[in-house]
């Protein structure tokens, strides 16, 4: 297995998204999908705070966090990595995507390239991924991505894993 941090940071470019390292000047236009621990910001100086926790995980090898750009304007107009596990071979893949970019694909991309990086390069044995289960659309996405539905969840949430024939 290969954990994080790297050498350099991983970019991935991808057709329609490429995934790259969170910059403070991208902060800004994503203070309403920012999230650490399951809180969200509501200022930019909590969006920012996050983002140092976030990068200091990344440098202590518990977690890889891109931001997904538009390859057509580099914005950054939604998040996704790996965010437990790294060390046991297993990731918990979380994502969000502003609402405006929702359901024209870019989340697909960006999972499929956050997926095949996790096992190519990290090694990971295991993905899966926790929502609600009102979060139909995310349910939809992992489906779609050949994730199958493992655990109902205490808090009302399911999880989900990819399937070991993808794999």
């Amino acid at each position: 297995m290969k954990l994080p941090p790297y050498n350099t940071f991983p970019t991935i470019i991808g057709d329609k998204i490429s995934l790259r390292q969170i910059q403070l000047s991208d902060v800004n236009d994503i203070i309403e999908i920012s999230f650490y621990d399951a809180i969200q910001a509501t200022t930019l100086q909590q969006a920012i705070e996050m983002q140092v926790k976030i990068n200091k995980d990344y440098d202590d090898g518990n977690s890889i966090h891109w931001g997904i750009a538009e390859n057509e304007t580099n914005k950054i107009i939604g998040t996704c990595g790996y965010y437990r596990g790294l060390d046991e071979g297993s990731g918990e893949l979380g994502f969000v995507l502003l609402p405006q970019y929702q359901g024209k694909g870019f989340m697909t991309a960006s999972i499929s390239l956050a997926i095949n990086f996790g096992i190519n390069s990290i090694g990971l044995k295991r993905i899966y991924a926790e929502t609600t289960q009102e979060n139909k659309n995310a349910i939809k996405l992992l489906e779609r991505l050949n994730f199958i539905k493992t655990a109902d969840l205490d808090d009302s949430s399911v999880e989900y894993e990819l399937r070991q024939d993808v794999i």
